[in-house]
């Protein structure tokens, strides 16, 4: 299945809009991805036996290596490996399109590593991957990420052996970003699941599986400082890996749960 449908038009939409852009932030007009099916892979084993990996597009790198590109006129287009024993004061954020300051006061609202090995040890998940994959989501150049991004990326989540991937974005723009790299893992074998809080875009984008609440760009993982909102979101979401037998997005129903403990002042 293709991963940008129509991607010819795609592409002459694209140049259309390059040439009329103001900013190198400005999406004015910009021509989302509209596709209209979505590929699907059922999951092969349970989630207690899967090796999860965690795909962010909030722009993480290790501090004292080279930022991300933003001078880059489609985007960088490049994926940074990190190991997941990393902590947060030695990671730096090449943040575009969402509020920075939430992640750098709680990594786990864009990176949920604490969270995540929390369900490894409660044995929700067979275990976190030993490495997570960072990019800079704001990536105007759809078709470039697809042909030049995601090849590679799938090469390395294959040579981890990856049964499970959790892709998270930070901005509007890295919805359709890991909605599309969705797509491409979904295409290769591998089953997933993405995190939302732009539904209009995910619907545009059209990822495999996608769990979506009225949250806020920057912390799509749930709030900072929060941890049960945070287990939350991410327990609902990775439920939905193993059960759902066709593609969809699906509303977490953690909006309303959260609307009722705070009128209750039980946060």
């Amino acid at each position: 299945m293709e991963i940008i449908e129509q991607i010819d038009r795609w592409r002459d939409q694209y140049r259309s809009w390059q040439s009329k852009q103001r900013s190198g932030d400005d999406l004015a007009g910009y021509p989302f991805v509209e596709n209209g099916r979505a590929p699907f892979t059922p999951a092969r084993r349970s989630l207690p036996m899967m090796n999860l990996a965690l795909i962010s597009s909030a722009g993480a790198y290790i501090d004292g290596t080279a930022p991300f590109d933003t001078a880059a006129p489609g985007g960088d287009l490049t994926f940074r490996e990190i190991p997941i024993e990393i902590t947060a004061r030695d990671l730096k954020f090449t943040a575009r399109g969402y509020e920075e300051r939430f992640v750098t006061e709680d990594l786990n609202c864009e990176i949920p590593l604490a969270r995540l090995f929390e369900y490894e040890s409660n044995r929700v998940i067979g275990q976190l991957n030993s490495v997570f994959w960072s990019c800079c989501g704001f990536i105007p150049d759809a078709a470039g990420f697809v042909d030049t991004a995601l090849p590679g990326l799938i090469d390395r989540l294959r040579h981890y052996e990856v049964q499970a991937a959790l892709l998270i974005p930070a901005s509007q723009l890295c919805h359709q970003t890991m909605g599309l790299a969705a797509r491409a893992i979904e295409s290769s074998g591998i089953p997933t699941i993405t995190l939302a809080v732009d539904r209009e875009v995910m619907e545009r984008v059209r990822p495999p599986r996608g769990g979506y609440y009225a949250g806020q760009l920057g912390s799509v993982a749930g709030q900072p400082n929060w941890p049960q909102h945070q287990r939350r979101v991410l327990d609902e979401a990775l439920r939905w890996l193993e059960p759902m037998g066709q593609p969809g997005l699906r509303k977490l129903v953690v909006e309303l749960e959260t609307q009722v403990e705070a009128a209750r002042g039980e946060r």
